[in-house]
């Protein structure tokens, strides 16, 4: 078996130009679609995230607008912000760019955002709405990757459904996202770290969702200790979900993106390259070159399900438009 490639990039030119028509007749309308991002400090991970935003807005006629506080705002300063763009009416959508400096409560802040503003879709309300079954928006990340499955298998009716990951912003989201039919939905079962013999549930999986960036975490991990000092074994970073822990051609669905040296050398320094620093990949949760050769449809990392949910974001901040 040869599977097919569930390419993220030609879902999110699609979703990108419904969302610019929809702009264009918003905008004939008076009513332009205008998201702020409010950025407190300087982190180049989060600019490269806040270029690709404006690049994107722009491309879909979305107006951007950038808000940079200082690394020593206090959290009430960034609060008195936020209320503050709750009030403009020209803003339509709002976006709270992460990470934020330690002395601010992420989960403090996010809660004061407008739930019509909330393009993430991560406040309270808006969770609590897709809970429900309702609401304009959900979190970017698993809309993306419940796109991604139903524009491969449009009929989820009584599939076994396993998503393997329960954080707060993805996996219990795509859990509730895959329940929202009444009478069509698959049966969802949730793994997490407490789960005992993943592959037991994983193997009976019509439907894969990996979500649980393990091999990340482990490298953090390790990197973290060595740094403090720590004698430390370089970590197994291999997949978490071998070709062996998946089920005859299912649907592999990997949100993961964990970005993981090539390997070690013996002294437990990563690789490096020829500019002399550490040799880094991406890849997912999932084998992804042995699985090829097992599931009927699996999603690459990178290329799957990170284009979706930049195109999500800007679908969300039209729903918000539209709303208002």
């Amino acid at each position: 078996m040869s599977a097919k490639i569930i390419d993220g990039k030609s879902v999110a030119n699609k979703i990108k130009q419904e969302v610019a028509a929809e702009v264009a007749e918003l905008s004939k309308a008076g009513k332009t679609p205008r998201l702020a991002a409010v950025q407190v400090g300087e982190n180049p991970a989060s600019r490269m995230y806040i270029k690709m935003q404006a690049s994107n807005c722009d491309s879909g006629g979305i107006e951007y607008e950038l808000i940079e506080l200082p690394d020593e705002a206090s959290q009430d300063e960034l609060i008195a912000k936020i209320q503050q763009l709750n009030a403009d009416e020209k803003v339509t959508g709002m976006i709270l760019q992460m990470p934020l400096p330690p002395q601010i409560d992420a989960r403090a802040v996010q809660v004061h955002i407008a739930p019509s503003k909330d393009v993430e879709g991560m406040g309270p309300a808006n969770m609590g709405r897709l809970f429900y079954g309702g609401g304009i928006v959900a979190p970017c990340t698993p809309l993306a990757a419940v796109e991604l499955l139903t524009q491969t298998c449009p009929d989820l009716s009584g599939k076994e459904a396993v998503v393997v990951g329960h954080s707060e912003i993805v996996g219990k989201p795509i859990a509730m996202l895959l329940l929202q039919s009444l009478d069509a939905s698959p049966t969802v079962t949730v793994c997490h770290v407490a789960t005992k013999n993943l592959a037991a549930h994983t193997k009976r999986a019509e439907i894969l969702f990996v979500a649980a960036g393990v091999s990340q975490a482990r490298w953090l991990g390790y990197n973290r200790r060595r740094k403090a000092g720590e004698e430390v074994s370089p970590p197994d970073l291999s997949p978490l979900i071998q070709a062996d822990m998946l089920r005859d051609g299912a649907i592999v669905i990997d949100v993961a993106i964990n970005r993981i040296p090539k390997g070690f050398d013996e002294t437990g320094e990563p690789l490096k390259n020829e500019k002399g620093k550490n040799a880094m990949i991406t890849v997912g949760d999932v084998d992804y070159e042995a699985a090829l050769e097992k599931v009927s449809a699996i999603t690459p990392v990178p290329g799957g399900v990170g284009p979706v949910t930049v195109a999500m974001l800007l679908k969300n901040t039209v729903a918000c438009a539209k709303a208002i």
